[in-house]
């Protein structure tokens, strides 16, 4: 490996193909020039409605624009604009005596594009590495690409054969896709993305860690008469492009290929085939495995269900050797292919490159097996099991909160529902079948372990980083729904569990240890990519020819973001940034609290926080607050009934209060990837008003304070519903406290639940609480704000059957008891489970 300076890296390289030292927007003439072609490219309208635009009387000249309409920008971009990437090549590829076009890319010029990336630069790895939570080095991390076992594994055969070569993990992923709601028009888009990058960066679309490789014909062969013959025939053309495509694997990643990284350093570089992303209809034409089988392993149908058969994954070997005897006729080649499970492929893409298994390589398919086929199963069946009706009453009935979607029409209606509707219902899908009644009084308790088991499965299976312990946990959930799941047998749901998405569960661990997380080869991130490169390519064109328009639409628009990049590092000065430092994502997002600037209501009376706000004994709570406080350095708390003495005597010099109806969390890039801010939480607090005619109701959410100083100990937190938060006005400050005393700038009037029992329900696995009282009243504090540690949702006690007067607005009033919901999100799922 070799260092290059600064002025080698990829930008300085890009700019010498310019030649223009003076103007960073080359080859446009001014920035506002440069701003409106990017925003052609990538925002604006159609070709005709951007050259419409220009061709109004004085537009171009006031903007001192060169060119006057869409082709003359498209001159510029596709002559004086450098390539970023190759440019697409159509070829034919014949099969079954008929012709058919595919549009790909040199796939070793996309590997370098995405390799030499200034963005990436800093954040590439280039070797495999073990981490570990201990010393002793007996808890091992799994997380990004480069923990996983295949890459160690893979490094040490790539050194017996050349020593000190870097492996450039190849992530391919295919899926066919509708371009159009009508005229059933589809694209079949193969991407590319490389496992020296981080996931963070390769799941965001907008970063640009993936790559259009080809676009692979999309003809059923409906002039094939025979099923089974057509289904031959689409396959053998399948690979017969994808093995177009990826032929040149073949030799550089034997033999490796000099590659220059974003900041100059040039490294033999071998580009091996690491794994395949797919929904499993992608998996079983990638592998020729037969529908219903495991593309994995070589399990029986009939012992999918099972959760204790050995699990041998399929011998890439004796399938190697059965596709060599296609030199042996026709009769023996179909022969040897039934006897190892396969259909009979010619020349899979995969037959040739090296230290490839694409049965290992198959990765795990959180959307399509988890969330659009375990949960959309599951639907299904508690729906048998518990009534359409009473499950929409319960789901209607839910009180706010920052992660759940409320479902006013309930959820057994809905249709075509997305993987992420499925996973909007998983945070709540459990706490509403609580206590209902099953068909001939079956006892629920198994019913609920058998749901718990799969949202536990599914929670862990998306833990950002893994540990052995945690994959012992992974192992445990689904254990837990085998365990129980006779109980859908029982009610007469199912006869059997012989699912394929069941079974691949249980490869989840094994794949985790091999290639990381599994964020690491997620279809959600390629079925995003559809509408960036399949989609709106589409719509760009005249629907004629329009492939051909399609890659020529998408080179222009990556020559774009190719000089974005370049004019934001000359704007910079072209300096690099400074090194990175990768380590383990932890299971929450880094987040700080934000309040806003000024309160959402300016001056409201004590009399409407009462009325409005609900904050009924908000007088007496502030009392014992200023008089608590106004002690000072005095060690030694008080009782509660010599607080009570104290507060009487406390008046306020005020009458009215600003205050504040909504408290947030936002994400924090801690990790260094540029990640933007997000809302990550809110509490909310807000009166009751009236909007015209109508009365809106109040909203006051449940959150967990803290109130001790153990983060890790749930017997230092409680929940609470914020009625009101607050400042005090600044002139009454010194009249009610010492000088010495330091006053939280925000505080929150809360009314609290009963603390946390010692152990959550033993079927459920959910924490019980109830209203906090004393004398039949509500105990309520003053707190704060910074002490409000995230939001909660309390999922209340329904009962046999929900009661139909409660609304989703009054439920935290109306009903006394509540289960507290660990499933809103994977932070509170990991600390509640």
């Amino acid at each position: 490996m070799s260092h290059g300076s600064v002025d080698h890296g990829a930008n300085a390289a890009y700019g010498a193909h310019l030649a223009n030292d003076e103007n960073p927007y080359h080859p446009f003439n001014s920035q506002i020039e440069w701003e409106v072609a990017r925003w052609a490219k990538l925002r604006g309208a159609t070709s005709t409605a951007f050259s419409d635009l220009l061709s109004i009387d004085g537009v171009s000249e006031r903007l001192g624009l060169s060119f006057k309409n869409a082709n003359e920008l498209n001159k510029i971009i596709d002559h004086e604009l450098p390539t970023g990437r190759l440019k697409f090549k159509r070829e034919q590829v014949v099969v079954a005596g008929e012709s058919f076009d595919v549009y790909y890319r040199d796939i070793i010029e996309c590997i370098k594009s995405l390799y030499g990336d200034p963005d990436f630069a800093r954040y590439l790895t280039f070797a495999p590495e073990r981490h570990y939570t201990d010393e002793d080095q007996t808890i091992r991390l799994f997380h990004d690409m480069h923990t996983g076992k295949w890459w160690w594994n893979t490094q040490k055969k790539l050194d017996q054969h050349r020593p000190g070569g870097t492996i450039i993990p190849i992530i391919i992923s295919t899926d066919k896709t509708q371009v159009t709601m009508f005229r059933n028009k589809s694209a079949y888009p193969m991407y590319l993305t490389i496992g020296n990058i981080p996931k963070e960066i390769r799941r965001k679309p907008s970063r640009g860690g993936h790559i259009l490789l080809a676009y692979l014909p999309t003809t059923r062969l409906e002039h094939i008469t025979n099923k089974a013959s057509r289904r031959r025939s689409i396959a053998n053309l399948y690979h017969a492009c994808m093995s177009r495509v990826l032929a040149p694997l073949q030799h550089a990643g034997l033999e490796g290929i000099n590659m220059r990284s974003g900041d100059g350093a040039l490294r033999r570089c071998h580009p091996l085939f690491a794994s395949f992303v797919g929904d499993y209809p992608e998996q079983l034409l990638a592998t020729g495995i037969k529908f219903g089988d495991c593309p994995k392993c070589d399990v029986e149908k009939d012992d999918t269900e099972s959760n204790t058969v050995p699990l041998h994954l399929r011998n890439i070997g004796e399938v190697l050797d059965a596709l060599a005897a296609l030199d042996q006729g026709n009769l023996a080649f179909v022969r040897a292919c039934a006897t190892v499970g396969i259909k009979p492929l010619i020349h899979p893409f995969w037959e040739g490159l090296p230290f490839a298994n694409i049965f290992q390589g198959v990765t795990p398919d959180v959307l399509h097996q988890l969330y659009q086929g375990l949960v959309k199963h599951l639907l299904a069946w508690l729906e048998a099991a518990c009534g359409a009706t009473e499950i929409d009453a319960r789901c209607r009935r839910l009180p706010p909160n920052h992660h759940i979607r409320l479902f006013a029409k309930g959820i057994t209606t809905l249709s075509r529902v997305s993987g992420t509707e499925h996973a909007q219902i998983c945070r709540f899908l459990l706490g509403i079948i609580i206590d209902i009644r099953l068909p001939n009084n079956l006892n629920a308790g198994r019913l609920l372990r058998a749901v718990r088991g799969l949202l536990d499965f599914l929670y862990l299976a998306q833990y950002p980083c893994h540990s052995t312990e945690t994959l012992q946990l992974l192992d445990e959930a689904l254990d837990l729904f085998h365990e129980n799941k006779l109980i859908f047998v029982e009610l007469g749901i199912r006869n059997n569990f012989n699912l394929p998405k069941l079974h691949a569960a249980r490869h989840y661990h094994l794949m985790i240890m091999l290639f990381g997380s599994t964020d690491n080869y997620n279809t959600e991130y390629t079925e995003r990519l559809h509408i960036d490169l399949a989609k709106d390519a589409y719509r760009a064109t005249n629907h004629k020819d329009e492939f051909a328009q399609m890659t020529r639409w998408l080179e222009r628009k990556e020559k774009i973001l190719r000089h974005q990049k370049y004019v934001s590092w000359r704007l910079a000065g072209g300096h690099q940034a400074d090194p990175y430092h990768s380590r383990p994502p932890d299971m929450t997002f880094s987040r700080e609290q934000v309040m806003t600037k000024h309160p959402s209501a300016k001056s409201v009376s004590l009399e409407k926080l009462a009325t409005d706000y609900g904050a009924t004994h908000f007088r007496d709570a502030l009392a014992r607050f200023i008089a608590q406080q106004s002690r000072g350095n005095d060690p030694a708390p008080l009782d509660s009934q010599a607080l009570d003495v104290l507060a009487r005597d406390i008046h306020f010099p005020f009458h009215r209060l600003p205050v504040f109806h909504k408290v947030k969390w936002c994400s924090v890039d801690a990790r260094g990837h540029g990640d933007a801010h997000v809302t990550l939480d809110s509490v909310h607090a807000k009166p009751q008003c009236n909007v015209g005619a109508h009365l809106t109701a109040r909203r006051s959410d449940t959150a967990l304070v803290r109130v001790g100083m153990n983060a890790k100990d749930l017997r230092d937190f409680r929940v609470g519903q914020v009625r009101v938060m607050f400042t005090f006005p600044p002139k009454s400050i010194p009249l009610l406290f010492p000088p010495t005393v330091h006053l939280p700038t925000h505080l929150a009037y809360v009314e609290w639940f009963t603390p946390f029992p010692p152990a959550p329900d033993r079927n459920s696995g959910l924490y019980k609480l109830s209203r906090s009282l004393r004398g039949g009243e509500t105990v309520a504090s003053i707190v704060p704000v910074a002490d409000i540690e995230r939001s909660v949702h309390l999922i209340p006690r329904f009962g046999v059957i929900a009661p139909r007067e409660w609304t989703s607005d009054t439920v935290l009033e109306d009903c006394d008891t509540f289960w507290l919901n660990s499933y809103i999100d994977r932070y509170t799922f990991s600390m509640f489970r």
